[in-house]
């Protein structure tokens, strides 16, 4: 069985679903991400996007953040389908 590839979260759209796999940064930011419930395993749902396209508003763990795409870019995990689709 083939490795999935994995998308980034700055590549979902306002509506979908996405489970984290992994995140690609270190440090400080990295830390902050965790605490604001963005790790793997949980899911993300994307909300909206903001009018000029950064930051995207997301809901993750009942609570809604927004990232710029400098951040969500280095989220990494795969778009969750629903089964009617």
């Amino acid at each position: 069985m083939a490795p999935t590839k994995l998308d980034r979260l700055s590549e979902a759209e306002p509506g979908e679903r996405f489970r984290i796999e992994k995140l690609d940064i270190e440090g400080t930011m990295k830390r902050r991400l965790l605490d604001l419930g963005f790790v793997p395993g949980c899911e993300v749902t994307v909300l909206q996007k903001s009018p000029l396209g950064d930051p995207t508003a997301y809901k993750v763990s009942n609570t809604t953040i927004a990232l710029r795409i400098e951040e969500s870019s280095n989220i990494y995990g795969e778009r969750i389908r629903d089964d009617n689709e």
